[in-house]
């Protein structure tokens, strides 16, 4: 089976089990996103059309449902992370000079950066706007911490480009904070407000946490070794921007003295003939098997930390998300 027919089957699944409960998610997402302006509401709309497959919200509603059930906070606040996960896109695009995202011209491309940034704030902001609307405090303060986090490594990223030195200690700080903090409050919140015990919302946590890393590795290795009709998004920007990801990592770390000066400088200089230059050295190490082993590593982690909650639909289908996010990116 092809891992588009994999994820389609994955993804038909999902929406027989809470598809019902995604439309209400949408429906509260455009609610609070409104605007008046027609051209506000023409960005909205097309930003939207490179959403995916909303991952973070299927997360938190997925939690939820394995830990008893879904209730309007969770609806509340599936429709709040998909706004928090919107706004880093557009604004990943923006720090990446992106021209497509699934296939649709990115919101910079096609507008302008101001646009794009002022575009990504208006979704922060309603997203805050919207989890205040909760009884409770304690989703604001958690998704304001998470959102810290996020910027943090955002941040770290930026400073370390060109560090042909960066170790994975470094690496796995960094993507822990920029993609992983995200998925590991989606899945803190479904179960939290499922008023689970702390022992299952920590487990849950930890899952979202170790998904999300396997996600970004898998993510990194796709940028270099990945066919943009199939993801559907700008490749190659990693090595434009001088991000070290890991499968560059270890490439340094296991290459010649020679070659480590030849690829140092390749790195450095970035432009239209770096990646079939790169790509033959690639092909004589075990760099992408090495980083396609370590997503794997971490997937049977997240895998791991499902043990706790009983058997349930919601649980197999968090346990096949993880099988499939280290073949292929939601």
């Amino acid at each position: 089976m092809s891992s588009e027919v994999a994820r389609d089957s994955l993804l038909t699944r999902i929406d027989s089990f809470i598809g019902d409960e995604l439309r209400e998610v949408e429906k509260i997402f455009y609610r609070e996103l409104d605007s008046w302006h027609p051209y506000i509401s023409d960005i909205l709309r097309h930003a939207t059309r490179f959403r995916g497959k909303r991952l973070r919200p299927i997360l938190l509603l997925l939690s939820a449902k394995s830990t008893g059930g879904i209730n309007d906070n969770h609806r509340v606040l599936a429709a709040v992370v998909e706004m928090i996960h919107s706004a880093t896109l557009i604004h990943d695009d923006v720090l990446d000079e992106a021209k497509t995202r699934r296939h649709i011209v990115t919101v910079n491309s096609r507008w302008n950066t101001e646009t794009s940034v002022l575009f990504g704030d208006y979704l922060f902001t309603h997203s805050f706007h919207l989890a205040s609307s909760l009884e409770s405090t304690l989703a604001c303060r958690l998704i304001g911490r998470a959102t810290n986090v996020i910027c943090e490594g955002e941040l770290s990223q930026i400073h370390e480009r060109g560090n042909c030195d960066l170790s994975e200690e470094c690496y796995f700080k960094i993507i822990d904070r920029k993609t992983a903090e995200l998925c590991a409050i989606c899945c803190r919140l479904g179960a939290h407000y499922g008023q689970m015990d702390e022992g299952v919302v920590k487990s849950l946590a930890d899952y979202g946490r170790s998904l999300g890393i396997a996600f970004q590795i898998a993510d990194d290795v796709l940028d270099l070794v990945g066919n943009e009709h199939e993801t559907g998004k700008s490749l190659g920007t990693d090595l434009k921007k001088k991000k070290m990801t890991l499968p560059l990592i270890r490439l340094l770390e296991r290459c010649s003295e020679q070659d480590t000066a030849r690829i140092r400088d390749l790195l450095a200089r970035p432009d239209d003939e770096t990646w079939p230059q790169l790509a033959h050295y690639l092909d004589q190490s075990d760099a992408i098997e090495y980083s396609q082993l370590r997503a794997g590593e971490y997937a049977a982690d997240a895998a791991r930390h499902l043990d706790k909650l009983p058997d349930s639909t919601a649980k197999q289908l968090l346990e096949d998300i993880v099988h499939f996010v280290t073949q292929r990116s939601f």
